[in-house]
């Protein structure tokens, strides 16, 4: 049997300024990218996986839908720099059989589940 990872996740924003300095509160570090005549973009490498934020153009599906997940080192210090947007937190940090969780919204709507590593 074949070993199969996820290598890429891609989100279409509105903003990604304002994209970026979310993710990078959870502990992203972004460079610009641009391929071919594509449009310009933001990628982190997280171990072998790609996580880029694209512009949401007219020509682009929305990835609103999309739910992620992120481990990170601490929850609390994120969830207080996030706390700054009261809408921001849809679920408070809580104990769950996956550890110390919460669900946020990045600046966009999407759903992202961070769980303390």
């Amino acid at each position: 049997m074949s070993h199969v990872a996820l290598n890429l996740v891609v989100l279409h924003s509105n903003d990604l300024e304002r994209a970026q300095r979310f993710y990078e509160c959870l502990g992203l570090q972004f460079t610009r990218h641009r391929h071919g005549s594509g449009p310009e973009h933001l990628s982190a490498e997280l171990g072998d996986c790609v996580f880029e934020l694209y512009p949401l153009s007219p020509n682009s599906a929305s990835t609103l839908g999309t739910r992620i997940g992120f481990s990170v080192p601490s929850l609390e210090p994120v969830i207080t720099t996030l706390s700054a947007d009261p809408s921001t937190i849809i679920s408070p940090p809580q104990d769950s059989p996956w550890g110390r969780r919460a669900v946020v919204s990045d600046p966009d709507g999407h759903r992202i589940e961070l769980v303390q590593a």
